[in-house]
């Protein structure tokens, strides 16, 4: 058990931060702060002191509708797509550098609203959301399409090129674990591929949605090219989602909810790419070094309270080094000081709701009921916020739920493996195809394994490679289509066949 018994107070908010959470209550369309069509409301919490902090504006159909068809008027009049590529990519730049220069303001609003250590917001968060507008600017002015000969025309007697066009307006709905990230993963490509675009962040961590607004309003992009709503996913996602208006709809969180935005998107054959949720396994060989390897683990479950997509939940450890590992990893585990978003000690905040608290602790307990053992944690170190302490659990079985359900907390189940085409069988007996990462010394094997997982994203000897450059997304129930690197760019885009005669 972890030791720590209770949770030190939340640090006072800036002053900055206090005016940004006394902010009236209002949506982002067309270039402007608006009021809603009705009096709806939706609260927004610390989850480090489980208090109301602000409200936000729950979004109307009405209000959905007005802000789609700002963004429908930005894109079919020219104002953004039609400018030069380079005016396009100099715009996004000034936005990357008006959220630099706000990195202390926006990463506190982050650590306060979604529960995270401001040490985190402040040297991932923010850093990679400024990279991200940064790398996508740079595609606006290279994006190209290409010339092709027909196969079945004699040479020269047919011009046939092929155009990549945006796709017209995007309905982006952003997950609660990184808000403000999430969000500019797909602004930045939106914006770089001449799309327009209506945003719903989630309705727990709306904040930081809504104070990058008013860096949009600061760089100058045209009115109507970023629009912002506040909402239930229910009401105000379901809205976007099925709007005529609508073009591309870009989803990233539950694989449960990305199936209900598929078929909703259905109805008039919206481009969809969906971003959903992991199992992702953790393949340890013998040969590793079992501190490095331990630490890593660790960074791979209980970064962010767990909350994370590509979270290593799944440890599969081979026989001959599993109990020191667990042993190296519990110690780490240790290590991780829980404790309220902005103390500068805290490494591992509270989870985002009392709702996802629940959520946790429950999958926790139903593990000890089918049979699991806790290593550590298990429990919450008290306090008035939603704490868990990091918790390993062993002797677990494959059908266990804490094995196969994605938990989205710091929960760690531990497994011994053999044989390497075993454990491979093992890591991919799930509905889900994320990512997985693989510890070993042994090139030969990590690049055999690799093949042989089905996931979207594998990585060797490191917690997590994502970067702004290379593709992120799935296999199977975690979703389809890439953000992220050129492939980012290109699903706001449409293929264009042109063939003339001549």
């Amino acid at each position: 058990m972890n030791e720590m018994t209770s949770i030190a107070a939340q640090p006072a908010y800036s002053d900055a931060v206090k005016k940004a959470l006394a902010r009236e209550p209002a949506l982002f369309i067309d270039g402007e702060w608006v009021a809603s069509t009705h009096d709806k409301r939706i609260a927004v919490y610390d989850p480090s002191t489980g208090k109301q902090i602000a409200s936000v504006v729950d979004a109307s159909d009405a209000d959905v509708d007005k802000a789609v068809a700002a963004a429908r008027r930005a894109f079919d009049d020219g104002r953004w797509t039609g400018l030069p590529p380079y005016q396009r990519q100099r715009l996004i730049e000034k936005l990357a550098d008006l959220l630099e220069a706000a990195t202390a303001e926006m990463a506190e609003i982050e650590s306060i609203d979604n529960g995270k250590p401001r040490a985190a917001s402040q040297g991932y968060d923010i850093p990679r959301s400024v990279q991200t507008l940064r790398y996508a600017a740079g595609w606006a002015t290279r994006m190209s399409g290409e010339q092709v000969d027909p196969a079945g025309m004699p040479t020269g007697t047919v011009h046939a090129y092929i155009r990549r066009e945006p796709v017209g307006v995007a309905a982006q709905i952003v997950p609660w674990n990184f808000p403000l990230m999430m969000a500019v993963q797909k602004i930045a490509p939106a914006l770089a591929a001449g799309c327009t675009l209506v945003l719903k962040p989630a309705e727990q961590t709306p904040l930081s949605a809504l104070r990058f607004a008013d860096l949009v309003a600061e760089a100058g992009l045209p009115a109507g090219v970023v629009n912002i709503v506040t909402g239930l996913g229910e009401t105000a996602g379901d809205r976007l989602v099925r709007h005529p208006d609508v073009d591309k709809v870009a989803f990233t969180g539950s694989t449960e909810v990305g199936k209900i935005i598929n078929r909703a998107a259905t109805d008039t054959l919206k481009r969809v790419t969906l971003e959903l949720g992991g199992k992702s396994p953790v393949i340890v060989l013998p040969d590793v070094d079992v501190a490095r390897t331990a630490r890593g683990a660790a960074m791979s479950i209980f970064m962010n309270s767990g909350q994370v997509c590509i979270a290593g939940s799944r440890l599969f450890a081979h026989r001959d080094i599993f109990d020191s590992l667990i042993e190296a990893v519990a110690a780490n585990a240790a290590g991780w000081k829980v404790g309220p978003s902005l103390a500068p000690d805290t490494m591992m905040g509270p989870l985002v709701s009392d709702e996802q608290h629940a959520r946790v602790l429950g999958y926790i307990e139903a593990g000890r009921k089918e049979g699991a053992s806790v290593v550590c944690g298990g429990d919450t170190p008290g306090g008035d916020g939603w704490f868990v302490n990091p918790t390993i659990l062993v002797d677990v079985k494959p059908e266990m739920k804490v094995v196969r359900e994605e938990i989205f907390g710091p929960v760690l189940a531990a497994q011994r493996y053999d044989d390497l085409d075993d454990v491979a069988k093992a890591a991919n007996d799930t509905t889900y195809g994320l990512a997985a990462t693989i510890w070993t010394r042994d090139v030969s094997a990590m690049h055999q394994l690799a093949a042989k997982l089905k996931a979207g994203m594998v990585w060797g000897n490191a917690p997590a490679l994502a970067d702004v450059a290379l593709p992120f997304g799935g296999y199977k129930q975690s979703g389809f289509g890439r953000e992220s690197g050129r492939y980012g760019v290109e699903a706001y885009t449409e293929l264009k066949t042109v063939a003339i005669a001549l």
